[in-house]
C-alpha cells in the first residue's frame, strides 16, 4: 500500500501569502493529478496559534529568518504565518481536499515548531501519522507540497528513519532556499536513503 503525503500546500505558503515560497501554487494541478495513483492521500496543515513562539514577533528585538535557541535545539524564526482559522492557514482553494483520508495538524503547540509530519521539533513528540500509515498497512509513501527544504525535507527524513521507502517528487516541491538550504536539504534525504525523483 502506498500513500500520498501532500505537505502544507496552503495559502500563506503561496505566493502573497506570509510566508510565500515562490511559485508554490504552481504544483497545485501536477498534485491534484498523482492523487489518484495512490491508496491513500494524507494532507498535512501548519496549524499555529497566534503568538507562537516560532514567529519572530514573539521575541524582542528579532526578525523573519533569525536564528534562535529554544529548549529542543535551533529555531528559524519566521514572519506569523498559518494562524489557525485564518486565510492563510487554509489550503489553496484549487487542491483538491476530498481525496484526502486524513489531514494531519501540526504546530498547534505554542512552545515548539513542528516541520515534520511526524514529529514536531524536539524529535520525540509523535503526530500520530505514523500509527496511521501502520495501521492503514503502508510501506511506501511519496511526498510533494511545501517547502522542500523544510517541511518536505524533516518529513521525508523522518519516515525513512521510520522504516517506511520513500520518494519525494521534486518537481511537485518548492523550496524557500535560504543560505544553502536547499542543498543541504538534498544532501541530507539522500543520505536518510530518500528517492529523490
Amino acid at each position: 500500500m502506498q500513500a500520498l503525503v501532500v505537505i502544507d500546500v496552503q495559502n500563506d505558503f503561496c505566493p502573497g501569502g506570509a510566508l510565500a515560497v515562490a511559485g508554490g501554487d504552481d504544483i497545485v494541478q501536477g498534485i491534484n493529478a498523482l492523487m489518484n495513483d495512490f491508496d491513500s492521500v494524507i494532507l498535512t496543515q501548519d496549524w499555529h496559534p497566534a503568538g507562537h513562539s516560532s514567529f519572530a514577533s514573539s521575541h524582542t528585538g528579532k526578525a523573519p529568518l533569525d536564528l534562535i535557541d529554544m529548549p529542543y535545539g535551533p529555531q528559524v524564526l519566521w514572519p506569523d504565518h498559518c494562524i489557525q482559522g485564518s486565510l492563510g492557514a487554509k489550503f489553496h482553494m484549487e487542491l483538491h481536499q476530498d481525496r484526502a483520508d486524513m489531514i494531519i495538524r501540526k504546530g498547534y503547540n505554542p512552545a515548539i515548531d513542528s516541520y515534520s509530519a511526524f514529529f514536531e521539533n524536539d524529535h520525540e513528540t509523535p503526530t500520530g501519522l505514523e500509527g496511521y500509515l501502520r495501521t492503514r498497512g503502508i510501506t511506501g509513501v511519496t511526498m510533494v507540497g511545501l517547502a522542500l527544504d523544510f517541511c518536505v525535507n524533516y518529513s521525508a527524513v523522518d519516515a525513512a528513519k521510520l522504516g517506511f521507502d520513500v520518494t519525494v517528487r521534486q518537481d511537485l516541491c518548492r523550496a524557500i532556499d535560504m543560505g544553502g538550504s536547499l542543498a543541504a536539504a538534498v544532501e541530507g534525504m539522500t543520505a536518510a536513503g530518500v528517492t529523490l525523483g
